[in-house]
């Protein structure tokens, strides 16, 4: 989907240059009182009376032509949510593609979304989408990048009608942050796409030579009166395992159990920032790593699969490093464990990884484009078994306790530029090594096109990767038609 998605937003650079004005579309929602049944099918009163969006626009295959298959939009809300309708015109109904696959991934088949920018930032926002088969797919947009990990409680219906298809979603306030305010003004884009003639739509036109399509959305007007929820979400859990370690001699215990239990939290501070805090995680149930054969002298970085650390996360990834793998990953010793072994002494017990104790994540990002993160982690203390042939055991220490922080603070700039500033460091209980690094990251943009704009960016870092006094400052400048590194030390 992320490529998919990307190709849709990013429209063909081949496009030739027009002297287009940006519109700015405005949709007035619709209060309801009347209880909407999310069923895809739009026969409550209150569609009929409600505005309707039009008119929407090609980016691919034809950028600003009109669509070829008419798409028609409605807002409604009330105390507790907000309603999207819509009628997607298409003259054979029986070919529109609808395809059965999980959560966000949708494929290639048709597919209809909105896109909401509260705080017009022009950067940030949610996306919600759902396909002609009512698979949905959301996720959270940060500095125009999709974290497709993130996923919100939210409805949403689909079903093939004589004019083409339609869509209901029902978007609890509570799946998204707004700021207070009496009367709401909300960035708003709709997305379409039609999988078999592959013609991807927008409701309002995306200029492909202007950069910046969370820039070029729509406006949503009419939403008055509505207060963001108290957004607390708790998710207790509890967990057994059972390993076996078969020995030859029957007298020793070849069976390990152990019980877990623990609890997320997620707290909404204020309609900006975000608490979230894992006590005692467990991630037993996350996706494995794939066995990679790796020949090369460079170690192996895997993605990221635990949702704690995938959620929310965008701002600490200013400055490339940041690597959230090392929390709770193997232990740093694990290889004494087996070089200290004696004659006839086994490995009996041996974590694969650190055992995370608990993290504290807060982040969010204000009106006047100030983002703040925070994040710290502690792992405790591990232990590797030895034990010999008359069955005495000893333990080894594989990863000491450590404590491991990450600050940034990042500041938009205008035209898609930003300036961060960023900060990681771990802390190792006894004579094992420290780490501490710290970062600039800053991109500078005009307002000109792909062919007469330019930017200017740089990265600046500071890393001091172990014991000594030694530490390493790397400069790395780039800017659309040159590049160069330096690497000093001192």
């Amino acid at each position: 989907m992320r490529a998919a998605f990307f190709a849709f937003l990013l429209v063909p650079a081949l496009a030739l240059a027009q002297d287009t004005t940006l519109l700015c579309k405005n949709l007035t929602a619709l209060r309801t009182m009347e209880r909407i049944a999310v069923d895809g099918v739009l026969d409550e009163t209150i569609w009929a009376t409600a505005p309707i969006g039009d008119e929407f626009v090609q980016s691919e295959p034809r950028p600003n032509e009109p669509a070829l298959y008419d798409s028609k939009v409605q807002v409604v809300y009330d105390d507790v949510a907000l309603y999207v309708g819509a009628l997607l015109y298409d003259p054979h109904p029986d070919s529109v593609m609808m395809r059965l696959s999980g959560r966000d991934q949708i494929g290639i088949t048709d597919w209809f979304g909105i896109t909401l920018d509260p705080y017009e930032s022009g950067r940030n926002g949610f996306e919600f989408i759902t396909t002609a088969a009512g698979v949905q797919f959301d996720a959270i947009v940060a500095n125009e990048i999709e974290d497709e990990n993130w996923n919100a409680v939210w409805e949403s219906a689909a079903r093939l009608v004589p004019e083409g298809w339609a869509v209901e979603m029902r978007i609890p306030y509570s799946a998204f942050r707004f700021p207070k305010a009496q009367e709401h003004v909300w960035s708003v884009q709709f997305l379409r796409l039609v999988g078999r003639t592959r013609e991807k739509t927008f409701w309002n036109p995306i200029d492909p030579l202007k950069e910046g399509w969370l820039r070029q959305c729509g406006v949503l007007t009419g939403v008055n009166g509505v207060e963001a929820p108290l957004r607390l979400m708790l998710y207790p859990y509890a967990s057994a395992y059972a390993q076996h370690f078969p020995q030859e001699d029957p007298a020793l215990n070849d069976w390990s159990s152990t019980f877990n239990g623990g609890m997320d939290v997620k707290l909404g501070l204020s309609d900006a920032y975000t608490l979230d805090m894992t006590l005692i995680p467990d991630f037993g149930q996350v996706v494995s790593d794939n066995v990679v054969l790796n020949l090369s002298p460079f170690e192996v970085q895997f993605n990221e699969n635990r949702q704690f650390f995938t959620e929310g996360t965008e701002l600490f990834q200013r400055g490339d490093i940041f690597y959230s793998r090392r929390i709770g990953g193997v232990p740093l010793l694990r290889d004494l464990l087996y070089a200290d072994l004696q004659p006839g002494e086994t490995v009996t017990e041996d974590p694969g990884v650190s055992k995370l104790i608990n993290a504290t994540k807060i982040s969010g990002r204000g009106r006047n484009g100030l983002g703040i993160g925070f994040l710290n982690a502690i792992t405790r203390a591990t232990y590797g078994t030895i034990t010999d042939s008359l069955g005495n055991a000893r333990e080894m220490l594989t990863d000491p306790l450590t404590n491991y922080n990450v600050v940034v603070v990042d500041q938009q700039l205008p035209n898609n530029g930003y300036v961060s500033l960023i900060n990681t460091n771990v802390t190792r209980d006894g004579s094992t090594y420290d780490a501490n690094s710290t970062a600039l990251d800053f991109l500078v943009n005009n307002k000109g096109t792909h062919d007469t704009g330019w930017r200017r960016s740089a990265d600046l870092a500071a890393i001091r990767p172990g014991p000594g006094p030694r530490s390493r400052l790397l400069l790395f400048r780039r800017d659309r038609k040159d590049r160069w590194v330096a690497d000093l030390w001192r």
